[in-house]
């Protein structure tokens, strides 16, 4: 008798028997997965392609993903694919690299010699003639011996996939699930015998895309549950737009709960997810927001979210990855970071967290909500905000900030208008004192507008653009912050005042100088960052300045052309400036 099989009915009859009492059952919850499908990795790697961090520097990717905070890795596995990627040599050599650097290891089955996916679950060429019991032996074999050679490096997956976006069943025909429901059904109780054989504490997941569709996933699920199916995690893939994001969020979160409520026992993961790579900062937003929301599934049953190929850059004309055209990753990559990126006073203060829409993440609409809108050519990113219409219109757009210190602040935005309307302000209001607003500049150029002198008493602050204006006429506004000028616990007329940095030349290349004023002795300190708030160098380590005026140096030739914010500490005094380099 052979091992797989003599494993298999050891497996059996323990499964029948019972497995233990609830002390061998017992478990540690694991930490939140954070990972990423990078199975193309020795493909690229093979084409010469290679990985840099944010501040240039080469990198192997595995090392790169696990200084960004990742801490699992899926990799899919083929038959007998062409070339050999993806097969199980290649798939043991990227395990072993995984295993390495301390990361967790899913195994993702496609049961085909390429792409299984909703569209296409194509039989392996070996299995073409096989009746369907012999092709219920073929995934336990192809399962076993994969895993089995896996186990022979100490290479033990957390999970395993039995089949990949299996909507429709797979191994087709005699698997598709719209034929005969049965057959998928112990396709899948197979794989999962047969993982158990190896690796009994393997987590066998059935995967299904589109996680937003509830009523797919209880069909599918319903109907594995009463025919017997064995598995341990339901699985979704979740594709949205930079546009529908929200909205899809919400329904994958309504979806993963009814999951675990609805399939007692069960738990559940994004296995993949992505979104546009040239829209970084609506897909970290979107990533933000769908960990908290699988971080938050009832009884720690969310496992985790991973990142579908996130290094593809100009590869198979791949768009949904986490890397730009120069090899870098973009800043959707620090969503995994275990300290997000500073969201600032201002949320979406760029509108830049969808696409173009009328729904605009973060604020609220008063008036003709149709006259408000986000649309391409910002300031300096791909979308603003816009009030407009054909007809008159009155609409303010508005976002109340709170947990404010007592201090004095500055209201500040980039902004231009047609002219001509009775109203088109930015202000700022409800924050214990008289409201304060100026007039965007009727200019078909931006300029920066600022209302300074906001003192905040109370903790709050409503900020915001109100236009009421003939047909036509338009405004529009992007980039605005509220930065604190004099900050006190107890009262604004307690801190020391200290002139507001100028950096020059900028935007500009090579060497930049600094300038600012002390009102006494303080320590100074200068900081890089991007625009989603990473860290990226410390231009000036902490150091004591006198009192007076100032002009530090800053020389950045190995810099990329681009859009950065300084962080100028001066003492208990921060301010940004946005910085730009040709």
């Amino acid at each position: 008798m052979t091992k797989p099989v003599l494993l298999f009915l050891l497996l059996t009859l323990l499964a029948v028997f019972g497995g233990g009492g609830p002390a061998a059952q017992a478990q540690t919850p694991a930490p939140f997965a954070k990972g990423a499908d990078i199975s193309w990795i020795t493909e690229m790697e093979r084409a010469n392609y290679l990985f840099y961090n944010e501040a240039g520097v080469q990198q192997d990717l595995f090392r790169l993903l696990r200084d960004h905070d990742m801490n699992a890795i899926r990799l899919r596995v083929w038959v007998n694919p062409a070339g050999g990627w993806n097969g199980k040599n290649d798939v043991i050599a990227k395990a072993i690299r995984a295993r390495n650097l301390g990361f967790r290891l899913m195994i993702d089955f496609h049961y085909s010699d390429s792409w299984a996916d909703p569209g296409q679950q194509t039989k392996p060429a070996a299995w073409a003639g096989h009746s369907f019991s012999q092709l219920l032996t073929d995934v336990y074999n192809h399962t076993y011996d994969v895993l089995d050679s896996l186990k022979d490096n100490n290479i033990v997956p957390e999970w395993v996939q039995v089949g990949n976006e299996t909507n429709d069943g797979m191994l087709w025909p005699e698997g598709r699930r719209s034929l005969n429901p049965q057959n998928f059904a112990q396709v899948i109780d197979r794989g999962y015998a047969a993982v158990k054989a190896v690796n009994p504490t393997s987590k066998v997941i059935v995967h299904i895309a589109n996680g937003f569709n509830n009523a797919y996933f209880r069909n599918v699920f319903d109907d594995l549950v009463l025919k017997g199916a064995r598995f341990d995690v339901i699985g979704m893939s979740h594709y949205p737009t930079d546009v529908n994001w929200p909205t899809l969020n919400a329904q994958i979160q309504t979806n993963l709960n009814d999951m675990v409520a609805r399939y007692p026992g069960k738990e559940v993961m994004v296995v993949e997810t992505g979104m546009p790579a040239n829209r970084p900062i609506p897909t970290q937003q979107m990533l933000l927001d769908l960990l908290d929301k699988v971080r938050a599934v009832p009884g720690g049953k969310g496992l985790g979210v991973l990142y579908w190929e996130p290094q593809a850059y100009n590869w198979m004309n791949y768009g949904l990855g986490m890397w730009s055209s120069s090899g870098r990753p973009t800043a959707a990559l620090n969503a995994f970071l275990n300290t997000p990126p500073a969201r600032g006073l201002v949320y979406n203060p760029g509108f830049e967290y969808t696409g173009a829409t009328q729904t605009v993440l973060g604020w609220t609409t008063t008036g003709d909500a149709d006259a408000d809108l986000t649309q391409f050519y910002g300031y300096s990113s791909s979308y603003q905000l816009g009030h407009q219409r054909a007809t008159p219109y009155q609409v303010r757009t508005s976002q109340l900030l709170t947990n404010l210190p007592s201090g004095t602040y500055t209201l500040r935005a980039w902004g231009q208008s047609s002219g001509g309307q009775t109203q088109c302000q930015l202000y700022a209001s409800g924050f214990g004192g008289t409201e304060r607003a100026t007039t965007l500049p009727a200019t078909g150029n931006w300029e920066r507008v600022e209302v300074p002198g906001i003192v905040v008493t109370n903790g709050q602050c409503e900020i915001g653009l109100r236009s009421n204006a003939h047909a036509n006429e338009t405004a529009s506004l992007d980039d605005v912050e509220f930065v604190a000028t004099a900050v006190s616990a107890t009262s604004p007329a307690a801190a020391v005042a200290r002139s507001v940095a100028q950096v020059y030349p900028n935007p500009g290349t090579g060497a930049r100088t600094i300038r600012f004023a002390l009102e006494r002795a303080e320590t100074v300190q200068l900081s890089l960052f991007s625009l989603s708030g990473q860290l990226l160098r410390v231009v000036q380590a902490p150091r004591r300045l006198a009192a007076g005026a100032q002009a530090l140096q800053w020389d950045a030739p190995a810099l990329a052309a681009g859009t950065y914010l300084l962080k100028v500490s001066l003492g208990d005094h921060t301010e940004f400036h946005k910085i730009v380099q040709l």
